[in-house]
């Protein structure tokens, strides 16, 4: 969906004639069903198998502690099959609010399963499936209303990070944002257009809606009574060894309600495998877990937000730097990077990196990997800077932007 964004720069390097060409949305989901099924061969003929790890196609519920009844989707029969430990990993599900003509409403799961590319399309929601979803479509040439019901999206992200990326969603993207503004009603019409009608009576048509307003456990038709397994919500809480409060029943991943990110869901269930199968004691970590908001531009971050980190640690310094990439130099892109540093100022560790810039998820993979180590803002300016790169802000910035001391900010220190 960045492809159109490239050419339209091209010709700032003096390329003449480049076009956006056409999207064709039927290629794409060809070619996308194509990976998924590479993928899931992948997993099932290779990864699986050659763990020697027997798959039943079939729906499970607990029967107890130890058991799970288990209904073979093929032939209709039921089985029992015991064991020493129980691990649920059924993730999660997008959550729809109740409120009339939803049903005419997509979300994530469907989006890329539509037979024609919605033209108009409202997004609903405002965390980062919903601006990736509006990102990717505006890319691909949808006309895109984001609608949000907050004051600004991404909550619980830097704060810096969140106001940057609207800044640049609205001077650099088609998208229209719409703030404090929530669905109440859709309708179809006999065309299969589709109204959609705000808390102030407001209209907008489109061609589809997309709802991306949270998560829910798929916890339904678990059986998690019969082995009395607690939830909270539709959620099932763990300890830090992902154990439920069953000793035999175990949980990973987005049913836990701890980070929704596939990665952690990969580290919680390695760890609990360390520590039922071989012989280690690892319980999960989710300190210093980074991850990407692929958005246009795209946020990279790990570690504590600048308002988390004030009210954590009391005393930190903030250094940060907004530029143009010299990518977008020549051809004189209004489009702008913002780098941020979160520091300790007791331990001079870096507790805090967050970069919203092209390629932010590949640079603050490898920055992860120091802060995880306990990296000082002393490590990083002793690292010589790779140039020219936007990377090598994360090495130059000497002079903090401001400071908080016992979690106040301050821009001066006496």
């Amino acid at each position: 969906s960045r492809y159109p964004g490239e050419i339209k720069e091209m010709e700032g390097y003096g390329w003449k004639g480049a076009t956006e060409g056409t999207f064709d949305w039927k290629v794409f989901l060809e070619n996308k069903n194509q990976e998924i099924t590479r993928l899931n061969n992948v997993y099932q003929n290779f990864v699986l198998k050659n763990a020697g790890v027997e798959v039943i196609e079939a729906t499970g519920s607990l029967a107890s502690p130890n058991s799970v009844s288990v209904h073979t989707t093929a032939t209709g029969e039921t089985s029992l099959v015991t064991a020493k430990n129980i691990l649920i990993a059924v993730g999660g599900w997008p959550f729809k609010p109740d409120i009339p003509g939803i049903e005419h409403a997509i979300t994530s799961n469907e989006i890329f399963y539509l037979e024609e590319q919605p033209k108009r399309i409202v997004v609903v929601g405002g965390g980062f499936i919903a601006l990736e979803f509006a990102s990717i479509m505006d890319g691909l040439g949808s006309d895109v209303t984001l609608m949000y019901r907050g004051d600004l999206f991404l909550r619980g992200f830097d704060g810096d990070m969140r106001n940057h990326l609207k800044e640049e969603m609205e001077n650099n993207s088609g998208i229209d944002v719409k703030f404090n503004t929530d669905p109440k009603e859709i309708s179809k019409k006999d065309d299969g257009t589709l109204i959609v009608v705000d808390q102030d009576g407001n209209e907008l048509e489109c061609d589809a809606i997309l709802y991306a307003t949270g998560r829910k456990g798929k916890i339904d038709g678990l059986g998690l009574d019969k082995a009395g397994v607690t939830t909270e919500g539709t959620f099932i809480p763990v300890d830090d060894y992902s154990r439920t409060n069953v000793p035999s029943v175990y949980a990973v991943g987005d049913i836990t309600d701890r980070i929704a990110l596939t990665p952690v869901a990969l580290m919680e269930g390695h760890r609990l495998s360390d520590t039922l199968f071989g012989g280690k004691d690892r319980p999960v970590d989710h300190e210093y877990v980074a991850s990407t908001v692929f958005t246009t531009p795209e946020i990279g971050t790990v570690g504590y937000s600048e308002e988390d980190a004030a009210a954590k640690f009391g005393d930190i310094d903030v250094y940060k730097n907004r530029f143009r990439a010299m990518k977008h130099s020549f051809p004189k892109s209004e489009t702008y990077s913002l780098f941020k540093l979160i520091v300790d100022s007791k331990t001079q560790r870096v507790v805090g990196c967050h970069v919203a810039t092209d390629g932010a998820g590949e640079m603050v993979q490898g920055v992860a990997i120091a802060i995880k180590m306990g990296a000082t803002k002393e490590d990083f300016d002793n690292t010589i800077g790779i140039h020219p790169t936007s990377a090598e802000e994360l090495v130059t910035m000497r002079t903090p932007s401001y400071y908080y001391r016992g979690g106040v900010k301050t821009d001066t220190l006496e």
